[in-house]
């Protein structure tokens, strides 16, 4: 199953996929299961919601906003040099341990809403990763469990600011400004993909021009890796994002760089997923 959020005539609404046809709800209507930050909260059982949301009508497309399917997550733990020709590019090398800085829900933006290129900086960059989305409280989770613990996946575009990023060995603030984590435009359940989303192909399209290529299978940790090295450090709460990493051909690797501009439009693009698509605004 596939499920949206949005909002429509100022109401939160959740819904499911069916082919191309949206069918949801709003909340007030009879029959709202929540949404998926709450359903994900109270461990509802997401396939007899998902049943529920399909009976109901079909969603104008043309009159909502969709929003990041999980809209306030409570951690957003984003991997670095996660990809090994990514590690490569950069001159880094690649991690014997993940690389692990923070998001913030500030920053999200869902599919369609504008990624805002901030007037402090030029060099506004997109980096396609898968995303891992917690579905069950977990703590010290062996390897072998680790799966079970995932709710869904999605898209992000993990814009990051270069300048600002760059700027102190600790990522943070290039990692957070408002409106630059694009997140959607679906959780996807984990049936509908391979087990731990592996070998999955991921690319970037900015402006209708092909900028990343990789597969999922170039990650240097997996994703139940990193369930696993997490729960280790910190209690992972449902609806908590893991943002896997990028493959290789970032806009500041190449020569010369490439940036992101207001005007443009990116998407990324997962295999059985979907894509996530998002113009660029100036702040």
């Amino acid at each position: 199953m596939r499920f949206s959020s949005y909002e429509l005539a100022g109401k939160p609404g959740t819904g499911v996929w069916e082919g191309s046809e949206l069918h949801g709800l709003e909340a007030g209507a009879a029959g709202y299961p929540g949404s998926l930050d709450e359903m994900l909260a109270s461990g509802a059982d997401l396939a007899a919601a998902g049943r529920t949301l399909a009976a109901a009508a079909v969603v104008d497309l043309a009159t909502l906003r969709f929003m990041p399917p999980v809209r306030r997550p409570y951690k957003i733990l984003c991997v670095g040099l996660n990809y090994r020709a990514h590690s490569a590019e950069t001159g880094l090398g690649e991690p014997d341990y993940p690389a692990v800085f923070a998001r913030f829900a500030s920053s999200l933006v869902g599919h369609g809403q504008a990624i805002v290129k901030p007037a402090v900086s030029d060099q506004l960059d997109y980096e396609a990763e898968l995303v891992a989305v917690i579905g069950r409280r977990c703590k010290g989770v062996s390897k072998a469990e680790a799966l079970a613990c995932i709710a869904g996946y999605s898209i992000f575009n993990e814009a990051s600011i270069r300048d600002y990023q760059m700027r102190t060995s600790q990522w943070t603030m290039g990692k957070n400004f408002d409106a630059t984590g694009a997140f959607g435009p679906w959780l996807s359940t984990p049936d509908e993909l391979p087990p731990g989303a592996a070998g999955l192909s991921i690319r970037t399209r900015l402006n209708g021009v092909l900028l990343q290529d990789g597969t999922t299978s170039d990650m240097v940790f997996g994703v139940a890796d990193l369930v696993t090295i997490l729960s280790e450090v910190m209690t992972l709460e449902p609806g908590d994002l893991i943002v896997t990493g990028t493959p290789s051909g970032v806009g500041f690797s190449r020569k010369p760089p490439v940036f992101m501009k207001a005007g443009d439009v990116c998407e990324v693009e997962i295999e059985g997923i979907g894509t996530l698509r998002n113009p660029i605004t100036l702040a």
